[in-house]
């Protein structure tokens, strides 16, 4: 049974965001995929592209030992909505996670994921994102 782009998605984000766990990110990939943030900054790990399970694996282990964000991530103000496109193995996810810092202020990091699939594995994901959250506005 095909897995729906919202499991496709869950699977992503438990690997990546919740677990941190390269090996898992990489077993989503087809053998030949292609993860590449585009606009990642010069040097971010994850600049890419990233060609093979093998550069997808050591990209994401070494971004996921650099520090991680202090802020305290606000599941209540947190939301992504999952776009399907007229191709039935493209789908596109728009992401803005919330955190609230230590200071009372409330911060969200936008960003935009393109997912190719083959075989129901990702083939290419292109990962549009800022390095650091941004100032909320309207109490979001």
């Amino acid at each position: 049974m095909a897995l729906t782009h919202q499991e496709i998605f869950e699977r992503y984000v438990h690997a990546g965001a919740v677990t941190r766990d390269p090996d898992a990110i990489a077993a989503l990939f087809t053998e030949d995929g292609v993860y590449d943030a585009p606009v990642a900054p010069d040097g971010h790990p994850l600049r890419g592209p990233l060609v093979g399970r093998a550069a997808i694996r050591a990209g994401t282990s070494a971004y996921h030992q650099l520090p991680t964000y202090q802020g305290t991530m606000n599941p209540q103000r947190s939301a992504y909505v999952l776009h399907d496109t007229p191709d039935p193995d493209v789908f596109i996810a728009e992401i803005d996670v919330a955190f609230d810092e230590a200071d009372g202020r409330r911060t969200t990091m936008s960003l935009v994921q393109i997912f190719r699939l083959r075989a129901g594995q990702i083939a290419m994901l292109r990962d549009y994102f800022t390095d650091r959250p941004s100032a909320a506005s309207g109490g979001r």
